[in-house]
C-alpha cells in the first residue's frame, strides 16, 4: 500500500526486486521471462498467465498478449464467462507478486478494474488513451485508497 501522502504513480512499479525472484523455472517462457527480468528490461513478461486478485476477489488473468503493452502496464483479460474484456491495469496498482500461488494482487476492486478504459490494440499508443488511463487510476485511488 502506498502511504496517502505520497502521490500515486500510475506508471511505477511499487517493488520490482520481488519480481526478480521468479520461482517458475520450468518452461521456456519462464526461462525467457527470467533472462528479461535479469535485463530489468520486462518484468512482467513473466506474470503471463498469473490470476489477478483485487481487494475483493479474482478479477482475471495477465493476458498472453501483455507483451503489446509498453512494461509498465499489465493486460488483464477481465471478462466473465464468455465475454473477454481486456484492461490495462498500470502496475503501480500492483501491490504485491505471488510467484508461488502465481498470482498479481492489485489495490483496486474488481469493478474499478472491470470499469478502466477497454484495452483497444488501434488506440492503445495514442497519448490521449494513455492519459485517460492514467488519470482513471488516479482519480480511483483518489476517492476509494486501499486500505
Amino acid at each position: 500500500m502506498q502511504p496517502l501522502h505520497i502521490p500515486f504513480a500510475p506508471w511505477v512499479w511499487r517493488n520490482v526486486a520481488e519480481l526478480l525472484h521468479r520461482r517458475d523455472t520450468d518452461s521456456p517462457e519462464a526461462d525467457e521471462a527470467t533472462r528479461a527480468a535479469d535485463r530489468h528490461e520486462r518484468p512482467d513478461i513473466g506474470l503471463l498467465g498469473y490470476q489477478v486478485e483485487a481487494l475483493d476477489g479474482s478479477i482475471g488473468e495477465v493476458d498472453r498478449s501483455n507483451a503489446r503493452v509498453p512494461a509498465d502496464c499489465l493486460l488483464v483479460d477481465a471478462g466473465t464467462g464468455l465475454s473477454h474484456r481486456k484492461v490495462v491495469l498500470p502496475v503501480g496498482a500492483v501491490a504485491e507478486v505471488d510467484h508461488d500461488a502465481k498470482k498479481v494482487f492489485v489495490d483496486r476492486t474488481k469493478e474499478q478494474v472491470r470499469q478502466a478504459p477497454e484495452y483497444d490494440a488501434d488506440t492503445f499508443d495514442a497519448d490521449e488513451y494513455r492519459q485517460r488511463l492514467g488519470d482513471y487510476y488516479t482519480e480511483s485511488y483518489r476517492s476509494a485508497p486501499p486500505s
